[in-house]
């Protein structure tokens, strides 16, 4: 980190994500209460939810979310390599409950934006003011001749977390010494930029522990780069042989970019045979994460933008002082479905410094968006946001690095905040070596910060 170290950087990125709706004070207001509905109730949608009535009691919040226990994503990896149970994973909605927000199970079959109302597969129609959207992503199975959704049964995905994160933990376990196992990755933007790299980790450790180590992990990625590159390149090296990139290496984990291979555009399924236009790998285990692009309801209501624009690209562009949609001022889009930064926007190639899909800055983006709700119901001025990220990846046993970033609105875009964000070190400053106790408890905040962010958002 430039500056500051780890522990104070950890309490400023917190205080960062929380600012816009912690330092607005709680209203309590008089008359007709406003009527705020959100879809989704992953992170983002149960943060936007719990903040918008921490700020406003008296504002009338329903959630809608079809599922009654939630899975995170965030840390599933440690599930498919038998690190972690996914009961550490999974919680329920009653702690917003017992905040006054109304949950309701159930499928959302359309919204008339004109009327400002909600349709749901069980006959309600729910009238809003003001409507959060965070429907996180869509699959999209195209680009690889022979591959379509019916397959993901036998070729898993296991990048929404649940069934499908153990059944590939049912595929890896039974997977023989010597075989490999193949993760394809689409190209950029996706859900959690780290987790195909901690993937092929955590499963190079499994393949350790579990006397598999003729086996093999291979990436084929559809990038030339990838995040945290630098990093997971050391912690490979180290652990798992790791020599260069490129097929045919001795070491445990091999990398194929794009330009060299890595964009599969063919699957034989019978065989478990990928190819591109340079190569083909046949796997034992095959594990292809489909490309992405925002959750259906939010193309349904009209808030993306079409497939193949270099602006928006099946994604919903917002208002970077308040998540509103650029489309409609009374929806705001939080978490995975929106794009969020000039960069990716425009195909800028330094994508880096664009807002991840990850969970930490999509509960950012909801407490921006509650602030910005309660402000306007109450006629004042929606605060000034910094948003902050917070990504851990862990590697093997012991071993964690992450990623911390900040930005800020200027001149009614997301900029960047350099001073302050940053990645773990590659080395010391003397450029010796990193000790094995800062892996070891990047790796401990890892688990810490997940248990904080799941009672940040549902408890």
């Amino acid at each position: 980190m430039s500056k500051i170290n780890r522990r104070d950087f950890i309490k400023i990125a917190a205080a960062a994500s929380s600012v816009a709706a912690l330092s607005f004070p709680s209203i309590a207001r008089a008359g007709a209460k406003a009527k705020v509905v959100v879809i989704g109730g992953g992170y983002g949608g149960a943060t936007a939810a719990k903040y918008v009535k921490m700020l406003d009691g008296n504002i009338d919040v329903t959630l809608i979310e079809p599922n009654p226990i939630y899975i995170s994503c965030p840390l599933s990896n440690e599930v498919v390599v038998g690190h972690r149970d996914i009961g550490t994973l999974s919680i329920g909605y009653d702690g917003l409950k017992t905040r006054g927000v109304k949950i309701l199970h159930d499928y959302v079959t359309g919204v008339d934006r004109a009327r400002k109302v909600v349709n749901t597969q069980g006959g309600k129609t729910l009238p809003y003011d003001a409507l959060v959207m965070s429907p996180g992503v869509e699959f999209r199975y195209v680009g690889i001749e022979g591959y379509n959704e019916s397959m993901i049964n036998d070729i898993p995905h296991a990048w929404k977390a649940g069934p499908q994160t153990l059944l590939l933990k049912k595929q890896l376990e039974a997977m023989p010494d010597g075989g490999k196992f193949v993760i394809v990755v689409p190209k950029g933007p996706f859900r959690c930029p780290p987790g195909p790299y901690e993937r092929a980790s955590l499963v190079a450790n499994y393949f350790k522990h579990h006397g598999k180590t003729k086996s093999k992990v291979i990436i084929l990625d559809a990038n030339d780069s990838h995040s945290k590159k630098g990093l997971f390149n050391q912690a490979w090296a180290k652990m798992y042989g790791w020599e260069k990139e490129g097929l045919g290496t001795n070491g445990m984990i091999e990398w194929v970019k794009g330009a060299e291979g890595g964009a599969v555009t063919k699957l034989d399924a019978k065989t478990k045979t990928v190819s591109s236009d340079f190569i083909d790998v046949k796997a034992d285990v095959l594990n292809i994460i489909p490309p992405h692009k925002a959750g259906k309801i939010a193309a349904d209501t009209g808030l993306t933008g079409k497939e193949g624009n270099n602006f928006e690209q099946g994604w919903c562009k917002v208002e970077p002082m308040t998540m509103a949609s650029a489309l409609d001022p009374n929806v705001y889009v939080v978490g995975d479905a929106c794009v969020a930064g000039e960069m990716a926007l425009y195909g800028n190639p330094n994508a880096a410094f664009d807002m991840p899909k990850s969970a930490h800055i999509g509960m950012a983006q909801a407490k921006v968006a509650a602030a910005a709700i309660v402000a306007k119901v109450n006629g004042l001025p929606p605060p000034d946001p910094i948003y902050a990220n917070t990504c851990f990846s862990i590697v093997g046993d012991n071993y964690g690095f992450s990623v911390a970033h900040l930005y800020r609105v200027q001149g009614g875009t997301f900029k960047y905040i350099k001073e302050g964000s940053g990645v773990s070190p590659m080395a010391m400053p003397d450029k010796s070596p990193v000790p094995d106790i800062y892996r070891k408890l990047e790796a401990e905040y890892a688990d810490g910060w997940l248990r904080n962010v799941m009672a940040d958002a549902f408890v």
